[in-house]
């Protein structure tokens, strides 16, 4: 049994290695062939590669009973990649030999492994043992079958049963998660062969359903494992189909298998080959949402339909009857997808089908990478392609996707749509970030049909991702445009549209779009609307729909151009906002709004801009009117007013008074704004009357004004005039002659002003208030000042008349700046606070300078300046100011910077000192024994003298006593001070022996005794090397105890290293050079330690040096000798070595005296070890040592010599190496060693891939190659052999390089083509005429590297940059090329690897191509109202002044005609162009003068604008039309319109004839002016500098110039006449347009 499990465990591993190979997956007889289960036998197989396998298990568990034997699976951790792990983690596992399978014994290849599968605890997939165990695994751990086996046996953790009635066990074997990089047709291993763990981590194998239940057994990995499930068993019943026993399937055991728990995470891998399943969708088969690997190969499903799998990255489907796309599942993150043969292989460019269904994450399509074509085709599919796959629609080539999926959706559609509609189109415009994107649904009826109902249609738009899995309805996209915005890039659109008709709602239809593209970031202004009345005076606002295509909404460019009838708009200064006010300017003028769209980052857009009709003048009006100047008698008025509306004509102006006795308004004046008041008019009100009227005559509304009661003349004041002197603090007077009646209490107000000149009372200030008194006194704030009165003189009734303002006649001057006084104030005592106080006179008192000063006497002058105290009215006295005066000084500045005289002020006395007195007192210190206790006082009162002192000492009890002699601001305490309190009294004396009061400062204490204490510390003993060193110590503070000792050795880095506790200690080697330190730490009997002490040595010195031992051992050739030698004598310095060769062995005194031998004695080293050399063998060798210290010193010579000769080394040899002679000679050679050399053997052999062969013959140190060396390396073998004839081992040389032919060599290089600009430049290589390369290049040549190089502009010498992109031996010269200099390197490569020496050839500096045009295309919307722009690509150097001509085509004509004028990049069509084709010829012109060829491009037949083509239209099917138009009489048509030159006719037409009526009125009857047919010479003339005149020319005789409202009335009437001209009279277009064809 254990040969059957051993031998399908081999066949497991060889099958998995062989997984690609599905061929032999079935047997004949329809048992799973071993490449679906593996099962582990019961000892390790004998395997051809042995390679260790270990698992790292981590909480391994076995759940559940087991009533069958089984094996253990064997756990293999898998890597990164999904392979498995050859590094060893943990401990090998082997299965114990108790464990036995119940394969059948009969055919053991085919039967064993179903049986093992039912009866093992738990299965595995087919990459479970892709490498078995080693067969000299020593550990193994044994599982018992049953449940009553222990867990400590095996490390597993053994759950508890369900029941006794479930015999399965489910083993979870913890296994590092590690994704798989390729998968098969059956889906069980990578493409690599790398083996899969089958047990997951931690976790219970996954639900096992018994087939009874009605489910599918199945196992599978956890989420961290990600390896495959076992696949199903043959006999399970999952196709309901009853099969005939089989001694495989008679074991009841195997059918009825257990429900095993499932945990969290354990359904990532699924395994169902093999299993006879017809549909993924069945009721007893359930897919978990987790899945990550599906494999259900080899079944006989016939679709793959299933529920969405959101995780699943891997599907093997291959082996089916797979025949139709239909019903697909959602796989969003699919990476790889197999469905190999399956019928479904038939339908053409099926991975193109895959690509569409699957979206962008697919990477490999039936094991292979996605192919570019594939690629490519699936992108030429329409958007709807993949849901009409799923739907079933069956898949055509790419140029017949679009119809056919349309055909397919209509045909799904039609059924739910309203009675009589057909669906014309469905799609939706390509989307892109933040453009306008919008649907297109066409629904129209078969027939039309009377009904009340119309057709309403809703929009909701939905987003999702490239796998059309889920879309999400977008809030508020609602309507038939929707704007894609930054999170939609990549995604797909989905538009549906649901039908409304009344209040029935019909089923909804969609569309799809294609991915969102990101936007360029150039924005586009889409629409503009301008909105207001076209009325002076009105404002109008544009509004813009800006695209900003992926960017940032800037300040957008917003202004309004002003355009007169005949002339080009004209910026209108400061109009720059959305909204504009329309003025006088811009009546008569088309307004135009440009707009041009601004991102944030400056990417501007297009401008767009919209003309607007002509502004109309508002009607006159007049506003604001009212009556200006003074109600009195004489004086004049004047009525004014704002006129609004045009330009402003000959208004009229009337002046009315009302008549006291009737009421009555009388006529005064009339023509004039201005009135002058008379006698009459005083106690009347006075009406002005305003009639506004504009430039044509047209009168407004009037608008009047009433002025207040007219009042008499009032009193005058004549010649006022100020008198006085103009100074501060002077009194002046105001003094005139009033006139208009006596003079009453006439009052006066004074003002100051800065201007010498009256200009009104604005600029004036008040100085006073208005008074009778006409004197005034001149205060300070009038200095720099003129000096204003205003006189208002009054009747003795009361009347008031016009105040008269005199100004004096210069400015009010100051006085000098002085001090009128100066005090002190306060106590001149220290500390005291003196004060100063000062008058100031002289105008505005700037910053006066204050200083105080010391004086020593009365008359010591100017003193010393108190720094501390300047610019201060106040001053506190210190102690540096006692027995000195104190003054203060004080020199008075003006604002202007104006010095006066200074004056001083000084004290009377002199500053007195303070009483003495102690600020405070503290005793400072600490209350030990032997402390020195000390004062801390702050003194005050002037200079301290000699203050007293007095120390007390107090007991418990209070009472003090004074200590005798301690009169000093510091006590020492002593001994009878231990158990006191301690006190201090501080009595201050000044200087002058003034005292103070006594102050007593707090006690302090009790005094305690003092710390034990060593007084000294010496060293005894010698500081040598060798010398033993001890102490002397003295100690006071009570009784002796037990002091504490530490020695301690003090390193010259400052390191410390404790040595010893003892009362001695010995000096070491380790101590030369170092310091001895002893710390000394004395302790009182009670136990109290003192503070330690410490001494330290000097440098201990070292003792004298000296060899005290020397042994030379048995010396061998070249092996080197090390003596054993011992030094004394403090630090070893560098010795003197000298070794001696002799051939007899010396003693006594000729062996210590071997310094002074004979020739027979040689000297051969100096060093400590040596190394003895061929001339040795044989010899004794001596050493002789002279010992000597670290400073230089010596001790006496040691000698010693070896008890034996020196023995020769085996032969061998070194460095065996071959030096090449020549190119095809080589020499051997290597270094002897090991005695003499004798006959050594020499050997040759060659090397050709990894096999070495002797070399006949060779047997010399030198050879030659011969040709069947080459391209094989050679190596030389040395066999030594020493002169007594032994051999030693054969030594091989390393290879030599492959021996190879020269290196191709490039004589020179060449270009073939011209340096201009767009010809191409190819290298070609000038090769050797020598045979040997002529070879070379013919049969060894490899490949050829090219680079590029470009010189630089700057500088004289001529530098290269390279060209990284260009590495062929081509190179088309480009526009950046002019001027320059180029360079191209070559390097040929032979087919041995080497490389030539660098060739490289330049050209001379480029010249520019011959110029032209290159895609010339004209860009437009191709309607005749739009704007087009040239676009092409210029070649040939720097442009200059192209030429461009726009010009007209008529379609199916190759004649042109010219547009005159039109010679610029941008055209804007016009009605002229209906019908033709605009062509545009560019001629190429560079920039120093050479002319190209001319090149041209053509639009489509321009067209009429939609809106206008209906109004066309509708009146082309009438037959009749009138228009009412204006007709220029004038015969000179320069005058401008609107000044009376245009009069009203009727412009009449039909399908025969057109007319000009002038129409009837009260007096006249309508007449016919002009009357034509359309036959030729009859044309329509337009104006491009005027867009709303037309001239009609019936024949040479009769012509019609007429002026419409707006251009689109005149393009209506110009396309109505061609249109009847056309169409019912064959009239050719150019004759319309009076062209010559």
């Amino acid at each position: 049994m254990e040969e059957v499990a051993a031998k399908a465990e081999e066949e497991t591993v060889d099958s998995s290695v062989e997984a690609m190979k599905e061929d032999n997956a079935t047997t004949t007889n329809g048992t799973k062939s071993p490449e679906i289960v593996s099962a582990v036998s019961t000892r390790p197989a004998a395997t051809k590669k042995k390679p260790v396998i270990s698992s790292n298990l981590i909480k391994p568990t076995a759940s559940s009973s087991l009533r069958v034997s089984g094996s253990t699976p064997v756990t293999i951790r898998r890597n990164s990649t999904g392979g498995v792990t050859d590094k060893s983690v943990g401990a090998s596992k082997v299965l114990p030999k108790q464990m036995t399978t119940t394969a059948s014994r009969t055919d053991p290849v085919r039967r064993s492994l179903p049986d093992l599968r039912r009866s093992s605890a738990s299965t595995l997939s087919a990459k479970t043992v892709s490498r078995a165990s080693p067969p000299d695994s020593k550990k193994s751990i044994p599982v018992s079958p049953g449940s009553r086996s222990s867990p400590k046996s095996t490390g597993f953790s053994l759950s508890k049963p369900e029941s006794s009635a479930r015999p399965a066990m489910s083993v979870s074997v913890s296994s590092k998660r590690a994704p798989s990089s390729s998968v098969d047709s059956s889906g069980s291993r990578t493409s690599s062969g790398r083996a899969h763990s089958t047990l997951t981590s931690g976790r219970t194998v996954s639900r096992v359903s018994s087939p009874s239940a009605g489910t599918s057994p199945s196992v599978t990995g956890g989420i961290r494992s990600k390896t495959l499930s076992t696949p199903l068993d043959r006999s399970s019943n999952f196709s309901g189909r009853k099969k005939t026993a089989t001694p495989e399937s008679r074991d009841s055991r195997l059918i009825i298998l257990p429900k095993v728990e499932v945990k969290a995470g354990d359904d990532m891998r699924l395994d169902l080959r093999g299993h006879r399943i017809r549909s993924l969708t069945s009721g007893g088969l359930h897919l978990s949402p987790n899945l990550e690997f599906l494999s259900v190969a080899q079944n006989k499903l016939k679709s793959l339909a299933m529920a969405s799998q959101p995780r699943l990255q891997v599907l093997a489907a291959s082996k089916n009857k797979i025949t139709t796309l239909k019903d697909f599942p959602y796989l969003p993150v699919l990476e790889h997808l197999r469905v190999e043969e399956n019928p479904l292989l038939k339908i053409s460019h099926l991975e193109a089908a895959s690509i569409l269904l699957v979206g962008p994450t697919l990477k490999k399509f039936n094991d292979r990478d996605l192919s570019r074509e594939e690629v490519a085709i699936a992108k030429r599919y329409p958007p709807q392609t993949a849901l009409c796959l799923r739907e079933g629609w069956e898949f055509c080539k790419s140029d017949l996707a679009a119809e056919s999926t349309f055909s397919f959706l209509v045909e799904r559609w039609k059924d739910t749509l309203p009675s009589g509609y057909l669906i014309k189109e469905a799609y939706v415009d390509r989307p892109s970030e933040e453009a306008p994107c919008q649907c297109h649904f066409g629904l129209a009826q078969e027939s039309p049909t009377a009904t009340d109902q119309e057709l309403a249609l809703r929009f909701q738009w939905s987003v999702a991702d490239r796998s059309l899995s889920n879309f999400v309805p977008i809030r508020d996209a609602t309507k038939e445009v929707y704007w894609p915005k930054r999170g939609d890039i990549g995604k797909i659109l989905k538009v549906e549209c649901t039908p409304v008709m009344g209040e029935t709602e019909y089923p909804s239809i969609f569309a799809i779009s294609s991915p969102v593209q990101r936007g360029k970031g150039i924005p586009k202004a889409v629409s503009l609307e301008l909105h207001g009345d076209l009325v002076e005076g009105k404002i109008i606002k544009g509004e813009a729909v800006v695209a900003w295509c992926g960017g940032i909404p800037g300040k957008c460019i917003t202004s309004w151009l002003r355009r007169k009838w005949n002339g080009s708009p004209v910026v209108i200064d400061g109009a720059e906002d959305v909204e504009y006010r329309l003025s006088l300017d811009d009546v008569g003028s088309s307004m135009v709004f440009m707009y041009t769209p601004v991102t944030e980052g400056g990417a501007r857009g297009e401008p767009q801009y919209k003309y607007t009709e002509f502004v109309k003048a508002a009607p006159p009006s007049v506003s604001n009117v009212r009556i200006t100047g003074d109600a009195v008698e004489g004086c004049v008025l004047k009525g004014i007013g704002a006129y609004f509306g045009g330009k402003e004509g000959p208004s009229k102006f009337e002046w009315l008074r009302k008549n006291k006795e009737t009421g009555e308004l009388l006529l005064i004046s009339a023509g004039t704004s201005e009135y002058t008041l008379t006698k009459e008019d005083v106690g009347t009100h006075v009406t002005f009357v305003y009639i506004p009227a504009n430039f044509e005559g047209l009168e407004g509304e009037p608008m009047s004004t009433l002025s207040s009661v007219i009042k008499p003349a009032p009193p005058k004041v004549t010649d006022a005039k100020i008198v006085g002197d103009l100074r501060e603090n002077s009194k002046v007077t105001v003094t005139g002659t009033v006139t208009g009646g006596t003079e009453g209490s006439s009052k006066v107000q004074w003002f100051k002003s800065s201007c010498s000149i009256l200009e009104g009372g604005n600029s004036l200030e008040e100085l006073s208030t208005s008074k009778v008194a006409k004197s005034f006194r001149i205060p300070l704030g009038a200095v720099g000042y003129y000096i204003v009165a205003k006189y208002t003189p009054m009747t003795p009734d009361g009347e008031c008349g016009e105040p008269v303002y005199v100004l004096s006649e210069r400015a009010v001057e100051t006085l000098p700046p002085s001090l009128n006084f100066l005090s002190i104030t306060g106590d001149n005592i220290e500390g005291g606070i003196l004060t100063a106080s000062y008058g100031y006179i002289g105008g505005h008192e700037g910053k006066s300078k204050y200083e105080w000063h010391y004086h020593k006497a009365e008359n010591d002058l100017p003193g010393t300046l108190i720094p501390e105290a300047s610019g201060l009215l106040q001053y506190t006295t210190t102690k540096e100011a006692i027995g000195k005066f104190i003054s203060f000084q004080c020199i008075p500045v003006r604002d202007d910077g104006i010095v006066g005289e200074a004056r001083t002020c000084m004290c009377q006395e002199r500053v007195r000192p303070g009483n003495p007195r102690a600020v405070s007192l503290h005793v400072v210190g600490s209350a030990v024994e032997g402390t020195v206790l000390s004062t801390e006082r702050e003194y005050w009162g002037g200079e301290e003298g000699a203050s007293i002192f007095r120390w007390f000492r107090t007991n418990s009890d209070g009472t003090p006593c004074e200590i005798k002699s301690a009169t000093t601001s510091s006590y020492l305490l002593s001994v009878d001070d231990i158990g006191f309190f301690i006190s201090v009294s501080y009595e201050p004396v000044r200087n002058d022996w003034a005292r103070g009061p006594t102050v007593i400062s707090e006690l302090t204490g009790p005094v305690v005794a003092g710390h034990p204490n060593c007084q000294s510390l010496e060293f005894l003993g010698s500081m040598i090397e060798g010398q033993r060193l001890s102490f002397v110590a003295s100690y006071t503070g009570g009784i002796k105890g037990n002091c504490y000792l530490e020695w301690v050795r003090v390193k010259s880095n400052g390191a410390k290293e404790i040595l010893s506790h003892d009362e001695f200690l010995d000096l070491s080697l380790d101590d030369v050079g170092e310091s001895i330190e002893l710390i000394y730490t004395p302790v009182r009997e009670d136990g109290i330690e003192g503070s330690p002490r410490s001494i330290r040595s000097d440098a201990i010195a070292p003792a004298n040096p000296m060899g005290l031992e020397l042994l030379v051992p048995d010396c061998c050739e070249k092996q080197e000798v090390e003596p054993r030698k011992t030094y004394f004598g403090g630090h070893e310095g560098v010795g003197e070595y000298i070794w001696y060769r002799t051939k007899v062995k010396l003693h006594g005194s000729a062996l210590t005296e071997i310094s002074y031998a004979g020739e027979e004695v040689v000297a051969c080293c100096r060093t400590l070890k040596y190394t003895p050399s061929l001339e040795d063998v044989g010899a004794y060798l001596v050493l002789y040592w002279i010992p000597t210290r670290v400073d230089g010193r010596s001790g006496k010579p040691v000698v010693s010599i070896t008890n034996s000769p020196v023995t020769p080394a085996d032969p061998e040899v070194s460095n065996v190496h071959v030096k090449k002679l020549f190119s095809d000679a080589y020499s051997g050679e290597g270094e002897y060693f090991g005695g003499h050399e004798g006959a050594s053997l020499f050997s040759w052999y060659r090397d050709n891939d990894g096999t070495i062969d002797l070399i006949a013959g060779a047997n010399s140190k030198t050879y030659e190659v011969t040709e069947s060396d080459y391209n094989c390396r050679i190596l030389f073998g040395y066999t030594p052999v020493r002169s007594d004839s032994v051999v030693g081992e054969l030594k091989m040389s390393e290879a030599t390089e492959i021996i190879l032919p020269e290196v191709p060599k490039v004589e020179m290089l060449a270009f073939t083509g011209k340096a201009i600009q767009g010809d191409v430049l190819t290298a070609v290589q000038v090769i050797p005429k020598t045979e040997i390369q002529q070879l070379v290049w013919s049969k060894y040549k490899g490949d050829i590297q090219y680079q590029w190089f470009r010189s630089l502009e700057s500088g004289d010498k001529i530098l290269y940059e390279a060209l990284s992109s260009e590495i062929s031996c081509s190179y088309k010269v480009r526009f950046e090329d002019i001027g320059r200099c180029l360079k191209c390197e070559c390097v040929v490569h032979d087919v041995f690897g080497r490389s030539s020496e660098l060739a490289y050839a330049e050209t001379d500096p480029i010249s520019p191509g011959f110029p032209r045009i290159e895609k010339l295309e004209i860009e437009g919307q191709g309607f005749h109202t739009n704007l087009y722009a040239v676009r092409g690509n210029y070649f040939g150097g720097k442009e200059g002044k192209s030429k461009i001509q726009w010009l007209r085509s008529m379609v199916g004509s190759p004649d042109l005609i010219s547009i005159p004028g039109e010679t610029g990049r941008m055209y804007e069509a016009n009605v002229d162009d209906v019908g033709y084709r605009l062509v545009v010829v560019y001629t190429p012109i560079r920039e120093d003068g050479v002319e190209g060829h001319p090149v041209s491009a053509s639009t489509e037949p321009v067209a009429v604008e939609p809106d206008l083509y209906k109004e066309v239209k509708q009146k082309l099917e009438t037959g009749l039309v009138k228009f009412e138009v204006l007709c220029d009489k004038d015969p000179y048509p320069k005058k401008i319109v609107g000044e009376g030159n245009l009069e009203r006719r009727m412009l009449e037409m039909n399908r025969k004839r057109i007319k000009v009526v002038k129409p009837g009125s009260k007096t006249s009857f309508a007449t016919t002016e002009v009357r034509g047919s359309y036959v030729p010479p009859f044309h329509v003339e337009t104006f491009r500098n005027d867009q709303r005149r037309l001239r009609v020319v019936v024949d040479g005789e009769h012509e019609v110039d007429m002026v419409v409202h707006s251009r689109h009335l005149r393009d209506v009437i110009v396309l109505v006449i061609r249109g009847f001209a056309q169409r019912f009279n064959s009239t050719s277009l150019n004759s319309l347009l009076k062209i010559d064809s």
